[in-house]
């Protein structure tokens, strides 16, 4: 009987947590989900997006999506509208307290990521982000 090869996908969401226990404690004392952050740092990237977009880009299923950005305009964060041209379409952009939130917490994020280098090293980190960013590009 062959030797199972090491999970790929087990071994990713594993990584992920470690990388994010370094996160988590900024998120909590901010009253902020991952998926919450997630979508306050794209939408301050890019700008207004369009939700299946946004959804795409924080990896949150477009169903989550709806109840996520429900709870982001009810607390103020986020506004949304409907496109001009095709009332279909739903555009979400940062509101004033979510483009607050971002500036106010970017500091302590940038700490945590310096902690996290500090602990895995600069260049495997570079290397890892390198390497995801390939994975990512491949489609099957």
């Amino acid at each position: 009987m062959t030797k199972p090869r090491p999970s790929l996908t087990l071994n990713l969401l594993q990584a992920r947590e470690v990388a994010m226990s370094f996160f988590r404690p900024s998120l909590n004392e901010h009253g902020l989900t991952e998926q919450q952050w997630r979508v306050i740092r794209i939408l301050s990237q890019q700008g207004e997006l369009e939700t299946n977009r946004l959804a795409d880009l924080a990896c949150i299923l477009k169903p989550s999506m709806t109840g996520v950005l429900s709870r982001m305009e009810a607390a103020g964060l986020v506004h949304r509208r409907k496109a001009d041209q095709d009332q279909r379409r739903v555009l979400v952009t940062l509101a004033e307290r979510g483009l607050a939130c971002f500036a106010s917490m970017s500091d302590r994020m940038e700490q945590n990521y310096q902690r996290l280098q500090a602990r895995f090293g600069a260049e495997k980190l570079q290397t890892l982000l390198g390497l995801l960013t390939e994975l990512k590009s491949i489609k099957c």
